[in-house]
């Protein structure tokens, strides 16, 4: 089952539960594909988006959520932060299971062994090797900060 099906399937679950919470997520969730797919779609895409680029759009998605739950507790609006936090949970479903630090770092010292990247000049090559092997399973935001880190050292 693809994530669209899914985030489907659990909006018409959560509609016979009249879940109002997982409602109103799930369908962020839905026109954020629908507008990828209308971008896609005009760039001669007739499918639209596909699963990677999909998972790329929750993991985007969830960031934009962490600096709002920053901004919200900084302002003193723990019911909002809360609001935002609860979104992270619903989207976070429809993820692969995230990769701990160490697991992360391990398979980053794999990688940049494997293509012999030695120089900052081979970041690129090591990020897009593991976004091959591990899309939605690491945030790619911190990867790119481990990878940086290893090899300037």
């Amino acid at each position: 089952m693809t994530i669209r099906e899914d985030v489907k399937n659990k909006l018409k679950e959560a509609m016979i539960k009249k879940d109002i919470a997982l409602i109103s997520t799930l369908r962020l969730v839905i026109a954020s594909i629908k507008d990828k797919d209308i971008i896609a779609k005009g760039n001669g895409n007739d499918i639209g988006i596909n699963d990677e680029e999909m998972l790329s759009l929750l993991q985007i998605m969830i960031k934009q959520r962490k600096s709002s739950i920053d901004m919200y507790l900084e302002g003193k609006r723990d019911d909002l932060a809360k609001k935002e936090e609860n979104e992270i949970e619903i989207i976070s479903k429809f993820l692969p299971k995230q990769l701990s630090k160490e697991e992360i770092k391990n398979i980053i010292d794999i990688t940049i062994k494997s293509c012999e990247a030695s120089s900052m000049k081979d970041m690129g090559k090591v990020i897009k090797l593991l976004k091959e092997k591990h899309n939605g399973e690491m945030d790619f935001g911190d990867v790119s900060k481990i990878v940086k880190s290893k090899l300037t050292s």
